[in-house]
This record gives structure tokens, sequence and C-alpha cells, in this order.
């Protein structure tokens, strides 16, 4: 072949696999488990037939996933919004700092004590498997979202907790085993922290303000311009010695609720960036394990034992308390305590202890793998019945590929959407009796997906989108709020 055909070949077979991983994220939403799951395992799969595509360089692996991950974090927080994160900013702080770095020294001494590992590699599994992932969760749910404040718990634990864990594992490996190291390699930890938070609180306040007040000559740039900030503000905290992926993470949730041009379409480019990054995270990591080490009884036993001590009782008994302090209902808190999945993070930190040349590193990488597919696959799994059995409040997220709306030149300021809560004063009133000022009016009610007629006598009922011009000066969302 030509070298025209010869490339050809190539993006035609790309374009098949991507095809074919859309198509594996719509088979996982019928069978219960998650798609990520399935790219891992057909992709290990795949590198044991063709053992070329697993001869990617480790640093190449690193920088694929360092990307996507780039993605996902950002996207994340734009998903939670700063309105949902400051009302469990504390909790999520506190669990996702202190619940990862007591589940590390959890998997540490099982490791050591009961798996038999020496305290390096002990510390290190710590660290790679401390991170849950909420993305898979809801990979789970399907078109099920969690309400109130378990679901915002769950995702912001995640978001923040992997940089600590990412960030966590950095200073192990770099730390050696002294304690003038160990106490810099604290130090390290809590730079890491303290600049990505300046730097992301910083950049998201930045592009708020340019989403808002900068024009752009072009419809197409605006989400272009969201996500090369998103990356700028990874590359800057990163070059300053702080954690770019905490620092993207908390930029993403400050611009969640920005009112700016464009808005929506910001929203859906970076949605299908992300889930595109996370077709090839999944797929570049499952390709970099080889499925000839995880079926060595040394890598499956020890990473059977240790998923299952992290299910049934590390998280459990460790995070369990820490969630005592925050205004849960019990169902809501056994559901974040079985809900901590393992994800990309995990193996990401495998890739990177494998790159760092430790001793034993491959097998170490390989009970990870092991670790993460048992929490996905089982785990994730059951999640569905369990938030059943612990009545979790959700609600049913239908597609709606079809939109009708008008386009305004400058933001329509008296425009507002709500939703009416159940309980709230708006609940069974009619439309006539709505107190939304001498100049304010109901545009659009839709229930159940359908617009309803509007007239004086129409009632709302809970759950009802409403779209309403009020004035400016009017908190009309305390209408739509539970009393």
């Amino acid at each position: 072949m030509s070298e025209t055909e010869t490339f050809a070949f190539i993006v035609l077979v790309a374009a098949l696999a991507l095809v074919a991983a859309i198509a594996v994220n719509a088979l996982g939403s019928r069978i219960r488990v998650p798609a990520p799951a399935l790219f891992l395992v057909a992709a290990a799969a795949i590198s044991n037939l063709y053992p070329e595509l697993g001869r990617i360089s480790l640093v190449v692996d690193e920088r694929i996933v360092t990307v996507c991950l780039i993605l996902i974090l950002f996207d994340g927080g734009m998903h939670i919004g700063w309105k949902r994160f400051r009302s469990t900013a504390g909790p999520i702080t506190f669990v996702g700092a202190v619940g990862t770095a007591l589940t590390a020294a959890a998997v540490a001494l099982v490791a050591h004590l009961l798996l038999g590992f020496d305290w390096q590699a002990a510390l290190l599994l710590g660290a790679a498997l401390s991170p849950t992932d909420p993305a898979v969760v809801f990979a789970v749910l399907g078109r099920k979202e969690v309400e109130g404040r378990s679901g915002t718990l769950l995702e912001g634990e995640s978001g923040f907790n992997d940089p600590v864990g990412i960030a966590l594992l950095g200073v192990l490996l770099a730390a050696g085993t002294g304690a003038g190291a160990v106490v810099g390699g604290v130090g390290e930890f809590l730079l890491q922290m303290v600049v990505g938070i300046a730097v992301g609180a910083g950049g998201g306040l930045l592009l708020g303000w340019l989403q808002r007040r900068v024009r752009l000559p072009n419809e197409a740039l605006y989400p272009l311009r969201t996500i090369a900030f998103a990356a700028l503000i990874y590359g800057a905290a990163t070059l300053l010695h702080g954690s770019g992926y905490l620092a993207v993470f908390l930029a993403g949730i400050l611009v969640g609720d920005n009112r700016a041009p464009y808005e929506l379409e910001v929203r859906r480019f970076a949605s299908g960036l992300s889930s595109l990054a996370e077709i090839i995270a999944f797929t570049v990591l499952g390709l970099s394990v080889s499925l000839t080490d995880v079926i060595q009884p040394a890598v499956w036993i020890p990473g059977v034992v240790l998923a299952v001590l992290l299910i049934l009782v590390i998280r459990p008994v460790l995070v369990g308390p820490l969630l005592l302090p925050i205004r849960l209902a019990w169902g809501e808190r056994g559901f974040v305590l079985f809900a901590g999945l393992k994800g990309a993070v995990p193996i990401l930190l495998g890739i990177l202890i494998r790159d760092a040349d430790v001793p034993g590193a491959a097998r170490l990488a390989a009970i990870i793998f092991v670790v993460v597919i048992i929490s996905v696959v089982v785990q994730g799994g059951l999640i569905p019945p369990v938030a059943g059995w612990l009545k979790v409040p959700m609600q049913d997220v239908e597609q709606e590929p079809y939109v009708a709306g008008l386009r305004f030149r400058e933001e329509p300021a008296d425009l507002q959407r709500f939703v009416v809560a159940s309980g709230s004063p708006a609940e069974g009133a009619t439309i006539a009796d709505l107190s939304l000022g001498e100049h304010g009016w109901i545009s659009l009610v839709r229930r159940d997906g359908a617009s309803v007629p509007l007239r004086g006598g129409t009632r709302l009922a809970a759950g009802d989108e409403v779209l309403a011009f009020a004035e400016p000066d009017l908190d009309a969302a305390d209408l739509f709020r539970r009393a």
C-alpha cells in the first residue's frame, strides 16, 4: 500500500474502534455493567492477541491519560457547579482529603501485615487504591440521577480525592525512606494542594469573567476557548508545583453556573469531550495491562483480598464516621459508602509506579487492575439494587433530543428557569396565584416532557419546569423552593 493508503487504513481502524466503543457504551447501560469496565477488559484482551498494541511507552500512556483526566475533571466540576458545591464544600473537602489518607493507610497496613508486601510496595498500593470514581457509578445508574446532598458528595469527593491520591503517590515515589524525605514529602503535598486551590480559584474566576465579558467573532470559538483555558490552568498549576488536576476541577466548579453567552453549547462540547476522554483513557489503560500477569495467583489473590476488604470493611469503617457530622439520611450514608468505586486514576497510578521502576512494579500494577475490575463489575453491578434497597432519592433523566428556543443579543436578566420543589409555595398553586411582580409572567411550563397549556387556573405540580419572566430585584426562587 502507498503511504496515503496506509494512513487511510489507520484512520479507518481508529474510526471503527471509536464507533465500537460508542456501541459498547449503549450495551453497558443495558447490561448494568459500566462501559469503562468493558473498555478495560476488551483492550487488555486485544493487547494480548496483538502484543504490539501494548508496547506503547509508559510515558505516552501517562500523557494521554493526563489529557483525558483534565477533560473529565473539568467537565465533572462544571456538572457540579458552585451552587451545589458550596452547600457541601466542607464535607467534600474533609471526606476527600481525610478519607483518602485513611484509606491509603488502611490498604498499606493490610498489604504489609496480611499480604506480606514490604512497606514501600504497601504504601504505593495504598496511595494508588485510595481515590474513588463516581463517574463509573453514574454510568451504571444510566438514566437515573442521584438527588440531594449524597449525589453532590459522591461527585465532589471523587473530583477532590483524585488529585489528592495522585499527589500522594507522587510524594511517596519521590520521598525515599529517610525521615527528612518524609517531612519534605508532606511539605510538597501541602504545597500542591494550596497552589492547586489558588490557581484553580483564580483561573476559574478569570475564565468566568472572560466568558461573560469578552465576545468572540464566531460562536464555535466559545467552547474551544473554555477547554483551552482549562488546559492552561492545569499547565500553570503544575509548573508552579501545584496539583493541576485539583486546579482544573475547582475551575470547572466555579464556571459551572456561569450565565454566559453560548453556555449550553460550552456544556455540550465539554461533555462530549469528556465522554471521548473516558473511552480513550480506559482503552489506553487496558492496553497497558498484561492479562498474563493478571491471572497469576500472586496477583489475583491479593487483588481479590484488597477489593473485598475495601468494599466491605475499609471504606465503611474508616469513611463512615467521617459522614456522621453531615446531614444525610441513613440510606444516603450507606449509599455513599457503598458507591466508592475505583476507576481510571488507580490504574494511571499503577502506570506511574511502573514508570518509576519500583521493584515488583508490574505485579503492583496488575493487582491494582484486578481491584478496579472487581470494583467496577461486581460492586458497580450491585449499585442499582442497593440504591433501591436504601431508598436513595433519584430522578429519571430522559434524553431530550429536540430543542425549541430563542436567542438574544443581550443577556435576558429577567428570564429565569425554576423547578417546582415538593412542599414549595408554588406546588398546587395556580399560575394566577404566583406573585412574580407587576411585570412578571409565566412563559412556559413543562411536565413529564410535554408542554402544559397556560391558563390562570393551571395548577403547578412538583417537578414542573417553569420558564418565567420575573422582575430582577424579586427573589422569585423562594416560591419554587421547598418551604
